[in-house]
């Protein structure tokens, strides 16, 4: 149902804004086009605001990521939620690649018919500045979504000559039916849009700015772009650039005084405040979800029936051994702090404490499906606004790390106290404890440092629609693939992992784009 309704979006756009190419062509009274419905630059800032920035989503990449790999188990609560993709089930008739495709295809489409109405308008002499960032705002939204596309549907962003998605930097006709682009094709227009974009952008200011597009989003756009592309010289210089652009440095930890201060509609605590959205921390870049009537999706709802806690309907919870990495009690890895709580903040804000269920007999219980409930924490809703709601985090400054110890990874910079891998992720690290430090890592090769990126990628970005990517990128030089628990399924005997070169770490082109385009050519193994 939801692929049908952004289906019926883009129709109507199509239809709002092309005049009907009949036998005649007649044109009535009232009719709304492009001449009528464009005339100056406050209708392409409504627009922007309004139609561009509504098409902004990042639930879809979000569920699939977090059921499709190691993220998720079974709840209590399901009745089948989610389990055919659970089950490394994929294919291009399902509507987990039609969702992504459509939606980063809607603002696209969106985008164009934004730049193309724009030809027709010649702004006032005092409102050119303006004028020129809306059009930098819409290129720079086009860039991500491409950059998102890419990620998804491309087998290997590294590699120029590979095929990407559909281009387009104009408002096809009705029935264009148009084949896929190489990846450098792609990419030019990505950099095009974004060096414009860095050209004529009006950085916006006040406390939602980080909710629009700015030097920093731009910047960090790049750098995820090009640590996908494995130019691991300018990913370097654009994550430097996003976080100091931005301002901000990782959010703290601190204070942490009780579990019920910690959890509270009001927490005092910095890094549950950011999750809760009471305050930036050190979000870059997200996309608003104002209200329960604002528009856009719930991301609760992508695991809860109700609210995000035990008993709240949980479909899908949190799987074990993501939990296990983030849990103070497996294997000592995360000792108690002197004041009794879990030393990493982690363990407090992704998963429920009040009303979790930890079962340590889980792998032996036939009843860990009730027993053993680890609820989902990392979006608790806003206060007063909705239970399942929260804005969606796209770039903060942990990413921006992670890329910087990716580029020094690639540098063979694995060691030391600087500048280094094991410093950055040390820094991470130790911006998670509630007190103390924890110890600078040491590896013995770039296998063991990759690997580390990636086990801490694994903890911090979790439910933000990265690890897919991550283990497509990053698998073999990690010797990393999902990891899941026996136990996150019903059935003990289905397989709990796939070869990090399988196929399904790309995927299919719709089919429903099959049926109407056959010029645009499928995937490997669909």
């Amino acid at each position: 149902m939801k692929v049908l309704n952004r289906l019926f979006i883009i129709l109507f756009l199509v239809f709002s804004f092309v005049s009907c190419e009949d036998a005649i062509d007649i044109i009535q009274d009232g009719e709304l086009n492009e001449d009528v419905a464009f005339q100056t630059t406050d209708d392409l800032q409504s627009f922007l605001n309004g139609s561009v920035y509504g098409s902004l989503e990042a639930i879809d990449e979000i569920a699939f990521t977090a059921v499709f790999t190691d993220e998720v188990g079974v709840g209590p609560s399901n009745g089948g939620q989610a389990l055919v993709l659970h089950r490394f089930n994929l294919n291009p008739s399902d509507g987990n690649a039609s969702s992504l495709w459509i939606t980063h295809y809607s603002l696209i489409n969106r985008a164009n018919r934004l730049l193309e109405a724009a030809e027709g308008i010649t702004p006032e002499d005092d409102d050119v500045d303006r004028y020129n960032s809306i059009l930098a705002s819409a290129r720079a939204l086009r860039a991500y979504s491409y950059l998102q596309l890419q990620a998804y549907f491309s087998t290997d962003m590294s590699n120029p000559s590979a095929l990407g998605v559909i281009l387009l930097d104009e408002v096809p006709a009705i029935d264009a039916k148009l084949p896929r682009a190489s990846n450098a094709d792609i990419h030019a227009l990505m950099e095009e849009d974004l060096l414009f974009a860095e050209n004529n952008l009006i950085a916006p200011t006040g406390p939602d700015a980080y909710k629009f597009v700015s030097p920093a989003f731009i910047s960090a756009v790049r750098a995820r772009m090009y640590v996908y592309r494995k130019n691991y010289t300018l990913a370097r210089q654009y994550a430097q650039a996003a976080i100091t652009q931005s301002g901000l440095s990782l959010t703290p930890s601190l204070p942490i005084t009780t579990l019920a201060a910690f959890y509270n509609v009001n927490s005092n605590n910095p890094y549950r405040r950011m999750w809760a959205d009471l305050e930036q921390g050190e979000t870059i870049f997200a996309i608003s979800r104002p209200t329960i009537g604002g528009g856009g999706g719930n991301i609760g709802s992508q695991f809860y029936f109700n609210v995000t806690n035990a008993t709240g309907g949980a479909f899908l919870d949190m799987g074990r051994n993501l939990f296990n990495v983030i849990d103070y009690n497996f294997q000592g890895k995360n000792p108690v702090d002197a004041s009794g709580f879990p030393n990493d903040v982690r363990r407090l804000a992704f998963v429920d404490q009040p009303t979790e269920l930890v079962d340590n007999t889980y792998l032996t219980n036939d009843d860990r499906n009730t027993t053993d409930v680890l609820p989902i924490d990392k979006y608790p809703g806003k206060p007063a606004q909705g239970n399942l709601r929260n804005d969606l985090k796209i770039f903060r400054v942990s990413e921006m790390i992670f890329i910087l110890a990716e580029c020094d990874a690639n540098d063979n910079l694995l060691n030391g106290a600087s500048n280094s891998v094991a410093a950055r992720l040390k820094t991470l690290r130790d911006a998670r404890r509630f007190s103390g430090t924890n110890a600078l890592p040491v590896y013995n090769n770039a296998t063991e440092a990759w690997a580390d990126i990636m086990l801490e990628r694994r903890k911090e970005l979790c439910f933000e629609g990265h690890r897919y990517i991550d283990i497509k990128r990053l698998g073999v030089l990690a010797n990393v693939s999902i990891d899941r628990n026996i136990t996150d399924d019903l059935f003990l005997t289905l397989p709990t992992t796939i070869s990090n070169t399988d196929f399904r770490f790309t995927m299919p082109i719709p089919q429903d784009e099959r049926a109407g385009n056959p010029n645009i050519e499928q995937n490997p193994g669909y």
